[in-house]
């Protein structure tokens, strides 16, 4: 599954795999090439997805693995920022980071949550070659990723060969939750379309599909969020506890939208302190 990858970016990742060895069960329908920003921070029309691999020193490492969701309102990727930097400072925490270059639907609802899915099922199926606990397998996402990364949390499968694409916990930053009136339009559009029906309104809510199975959760967000309202990450702590699953929220007073990992961003180190701290008591 491995091959070779000039990346784009010009990440340290010691390897980048396809996500899917033939074709996926799903089709975006885009068939333009994929864009890079110009200064290669961000990616736009994905349509080939890839596992891009970090790994902590192996004396440093804790048997964690997290798989990271950029944000892009689902319509490109913010892979510097909500990716790579996550991916490092994850290493140096002693946690092997994979970053998922996930589809963009292009009004295909079922595409992002088939590569989430399916890059679960990669790291578990992996975890002895990756230094992996296969049990401690978490996913982590930034905006519509915060959106795919509690779709993935709210909607998982076992493969037939036996292995579960359930994470083990969920790191959500700022994230889409609902696709009612609460929602980012830009994103519940890209990914339901212009008209989408109630029934998949509902399903793609993912307050509303918390159940007792649903993993542990820390959310990190800004009370001065125009982009994504609050009210995203509230709901959805609000159904965790109400299943009693155990979960961590945290508001900081600013930041407004799109902070990811940047040093800039006015809590970075409280932010990264208390998610270190979690990490570890889990």
């Amino acid at each position: 599954m491995a091959f070779s990858f000039a990346s784009a970016y010009m990440t340290e990742a010691q390897e980048v795999i396809r996500l899917w060895e033939g074709e996926p069960p799903s089709s975006n329908g885009i068939t333009e090439a994929e864009i890079v920003s110009p200064d290669k921070s961000s990616v736009s029309r994905v349509s080939v997805p890839t596992l891009e691999i970090f790994l902590p020193a192996k004396d440093a490492a804790t048997g964690q693995a997290v798989v990271i969701c950029p944000g892009g309102g689902y319509s490109g990727l913010a892979y510097d920022h909500e990716g790579i930097q996550v991916a490092k400072w994850l290493n140096s925490e002693g946690v092997a980071a994979f970053i998922l270059k996930y589809r963009m639907p292009n009004k295909h609802k079922e595409v992002p949550l088939d590569d989430a899915q399916q890059a679960i099922r990669i790291v578990r199926k992996n975890a002895a070659k990756y230094g992996i606990n296969p049990s401690k397998i978490g996913i982590c996402g930034f905006s519509a990723g915060g959106h795919l990364a509690s779709t993935a949390s709210t909607h998982f499968s076992v493969s037939p060969d036996g292995v579960s694409s359930r994470p083990d916990f969920s790191i959500l930053y700022y994230p889409v939750v609902t696709m009612s009136k609460l929602t980012h339009g830009g994103s519940r559009s890209n990914l339901l379309g212009d008209n989408p029906s109630e029934n998949d309104i509902y399903r793609f809510s993912n307050e509303k599909q918390v159940n007792v199975n649903t993993p542990p959760a820390i959310i990190f967000l800004s009370d001065d969020d125009k982009g994504v309202v609050p009210e995203n990450s509230l709901h959805y702590y609000q159904a965790l506890k109400l299943n009693d699953i155990p979960a961590a929220m945290y508001i900081f007073p600013t930041g407004g939208h799109g902070w990811g990992f940047r040093e800039s961003f006015t809590y970075h180190s409280q932010m990264t302190a208390l998610l270190s701290a979690w990490l570890k008591g889990l």
